[in-house]
């Protein structure tokens, strides 16, 4: 079974780390290779730099805000997130990739997070539920500049970060398996149980 995504090179080995338990998925990165999403069994949208201003469908667009965007890596993704959902792939969406998906399906973001991106990637943080989810944790990892404003209509909000209301995860509505959190499962174990749930799904 592939999955689709487009990995930074520090990533490689958390993800690696993440799907060791399951030998007969393949991560297929477009970032080495060129990777057709429609061959693949799944998608997995990751962390990285800003989307480029060109992609995002808001006005008023700050450009000194977009911090080192990478449009080759936006094309590949959103055109990849679009695909997958209108062909109901399991797909995870992590930090970046949680603001791909909602601008591919429709949101906004806000470009700017005060005081969160200069936090550790063991930053850790409590979230409050708003509704029922498999996925609960106490508290997450999570550090970054930008995050999803207006929400996209298929996406339904689970948990945020009460002190500052920055949604922390969403699902997509009425779909077989897909899910985004803006913290970073892929960097400790706690998390098992989103990455055994998805490579179910596939």
């Amino acid at each position: 079974m592939d999955i689709g995504t487009w990995l930074r090179e520090k990533d490689v080995a958390y993800f690696g780390k993440a799907f060791a338990d399951y030998p007969d998925i393949r991560l297929r990165d477009a970032r080495v290779e060129e990777v057709d999403i429609n061959s693949c069994n799944g998608l997995l949208l990751t962390g990285g730099v800003d989307i480029s201003g060109e992609f995002l469908s808001q006005e008023n667009i700050d450009e000194t805000q977009i911090k080192d965007p990478d449009p080759l890596r936006d094309t590949w993704e959103m055109a990849a997130a679009r695909s997958a959902y209108n062909r109901k792939l399991p797909i995870l969406a992590i930090c970046r990739g949680l603001q791909i998906l909602n601008v591919a399906l429709g949101g906004t973001l806000r470009l700017h997070v005060d005081g969160h991106q200069h936090l550790s990637d063991e930053n850790a943080q409590d979230l409050h539920y708003v509704m029922d989810t498999p996925f609960r944790f106490e508290r997450v990892n999570s550090n970054h500049h930008q995050c999803l404003d207006r929400v996209a209509d298929p996406l339904v909000v689970e948990a945020i970060h009460p002190p500052d209301g920055i949604i922390e995860q969403v699902r997509i509505r009425d779909y077989p398996w897909g899910w985004g959190m803006q913290y970073h499962p892929e960097r400790h174990g706690m998390y098992r149980s989103i990455f055994d749930a998805f490579a179910k799904a596939l």
